[in-house]
């Protein structure tokens, strides 16, 4: 390319400027207008085009890939999601406008984890604040009545004190945070654990397999991202006999095929543009 643009380079020279070529055409009355106001209009259609993709990813969504099993089977391993960032802001005078509501029981959440805020989790909200909160048997309490969670699931037989009758189990745990178990202690009366204000009490969906507000506190209002919104993309982690699997050693398409049948393979299509729930 470098040498076809040298080659042509000496064949096209720059007119002189008011110095028209002999037998070329006049250009018409106001082209030059014309061609101007068309690549101005051009311009502002990508500027405006940016803009409105800046807003939508500052202010209203923003995508999230799901690392780890605490939340199946909601969200599994390899969900990609749109997080609706609008969904639990403050009306103010835009609440004619935008689908604002409060946190409620049972939301899954996005949130700055309050021991690291650079990391954003995604849990259930189970405790509003005001709540009594406890677990007896794996079993979650609010405010002395059972609560339904159609969504939990429990993978162990096992029984754990800490993590199955919270917070009246034996402690410290090993993954407990210092600073959380002393707090515990202030906010726990008669084995509940009282939620203050503007603050949340979450758990993971997969119950057993969570690291949680059990183990490292409340979720403060001001951490809280956004609602969990739709799953975008969806795409299974090689395990087992898929990983062990080897490409065929018979050239470079052989090869390239056997990677394209094998990411198709793993598209899990069904979770598509699946509404979070």
């Amino acid at each position: 390319m470098t040498e076809e643009v040298n080659q042509l380079g000496p064949d096209i020279l720059p007119q002189p400027s008011g110095e028209s070529v002999p037998g070329a055409p006049e250009p018409a009355p106001g082209a030059s207008k014309q061609k101007a106001g068309g690549w101005t209009t051009s311009v502002q259609s990508v500027l405006m085009t940016a803009v409105i993709a800046t807003f939508v990813i500052t202010f209203t969504v923003q995508a999230f890939q799901i690392p780890s099993e605490s939340m199946e089977k909601t969200l599994l391993i390899g969900d990609y999601l749109l997080v609706d960032k609008s969904h639990y802001g403050p009306p103010g005078i835009w609440g004619f406008l935008m689908p604002y509501r409060p946190v409620r029981r049972g939301d899954p959440i996005v949130f700055r984890y309050p021991v690291k805020p650079s990391d954003h989790f995604v849990k259930r909200v189970i405790g509003l604040p005001g709540d009594r909160v406890h677990l007896q048997n794996k079993q979650v309490y609010i405010n002395g009545m059972p609560l339904s969670e159609p969504y939990a699931v429990y993978r162990r037989s096992s029984y754990e004190a800490f993590r199955d009758d919270f917070p009246g189990g034996s402690g410290p745990h090993s993954d407990v945070t210092t600073s959380w178990f002393l707090q515990l202690r202030k906010l726990a009366h008669n084995g509940e654990l009282i939620v203050p204000a503007k603050s949340y009490f979450v758990l993971g969906d997969n119950r057993d397999n969570s690291l949680d507000s059990r183990f490292w506190g409340l979720v403060p209002a001001e951490n809280i991202v956004g609602r969990p919104l739709i799953i975008y993309w969806s795409m299974q982690t090689p395990t087992g006999a898929r990983s062990a699997e080897a490409a065929p050693q018979d050239g470079k398409l052989a090869s390239s095929r056997f990677g394209f049948e094998r990411l198709l393979s793993g598209i899990r299509w069904g979770r598509m543009l699946r509404v979070v729930q």
